[in-house]
């Protein structure tokens, strides 16, 4: 069984958030996602279903068209095909657990790399 340690994957970048993979089957794929103040994974919509669950720090997990306010031990589930996208607050680092199932494509993730690119949230508002 693969196992990992938040602490021991702990990776944080200055230009954008970290996600250190944990497990990758053909059907799940589960990742330490580490955020600055203020990074986030832009808004996006693949067909996979996602569970966030913080483990530290504050933030906004959006689901369709609601921004939930989340805090350690949070979890916030989206459905495939649904909008979504997390968000550190300005105050501080979030760290979370991201489990996809199954996995998201290359071309899923090509609203995040635009997102990362533009430096918005949202690329389809163009924030």
């Amino acid at each position: 069984m693969p196992a990992t340690d938040f602490d021991a994957e702990r990776e944080y970048d200055d230009d954008s958030f970290s996600a250190r993979e944990a497990f990758r089957s053909d059907q799940l794929k589960a990742v330490c996602g580490y955020f600055e103040p203020e990074q986030f994974i832009p808004v996006h919509a693949p067909d996979s279903d996602v569970v966030v669950h913080v483990r530290d720090g504050t933030g906004v997990v959006r689901e369709g068209d609601t921004d939930h306010r989340v805090e350690p031990g949070d979890v916030v589930a989206v459905l495939a095909g649904i909008d979504r996208g997390v968000k550190a607050d300005d105050g501080g680092r979030l760290e979370a657990l991201l489990v996809t199932a199954p996995p998201p494509t290359d071309a899923e993730h090509e609203p995040v790399r635009e997102g990362l690119r533009r430096g918005v949230f949202d690329p389809k508002a163009g924030e």
